[in-house]
């Protein structure tokens, strides 16, 4: 069993790559076949499917077997526990950008007053 800290590693991995982040956004529209999947790359099948073996063990997406296809489903919890590790990140940028925002302000008034 993964501890939530592997999970997490898992998960930045499995998004660190460009074709499965476009894997997850075309499945964040609707479940898809691998086939129908690898028609919109212009990597192999085989490559598509182990793209999506890095997302399915990092619980990224869920499969079903329906006849002969695949067919793959978006699972976004991970990615909510990433916002969630994510937010304090950006609630520091914000403030940065703030005071940033303030000095540049107060530079303004400055020159501003300078120039009369």
């Amino acid at each position: 069993m993964k501890t939530a800290h592997q999970a997490d590693s898992d998960a930045f991995t499995a998004i660190a790559h460009p074709v499965r982040r476009k894997l997850l956004d075309r499945l964040a529209e609707r479940e898809q076949s691998v086939n129908e999947l690898a028609a919109h790359f212009s990597i192999s099948r085989p490559a598509i499917s182990q793209h999506l073996k890095v997302l399915l063990d990092a619980g990224l997406v869920s499969v079903r077997r329906e006849g002969r296809e695949r067919i793959y489903q978006l699972q976004p919890g991970p990615l909510r526990e990433l916002d969630a590790w994510l937010n304090s990140y950006r609630r520091l940028w914000t403030e940065r950008l703030d005071r940033l925002d303030d000095y540049l302000q107060e530079l303004q008034a400055k020159e501003r007053r300078d120039d009369r």
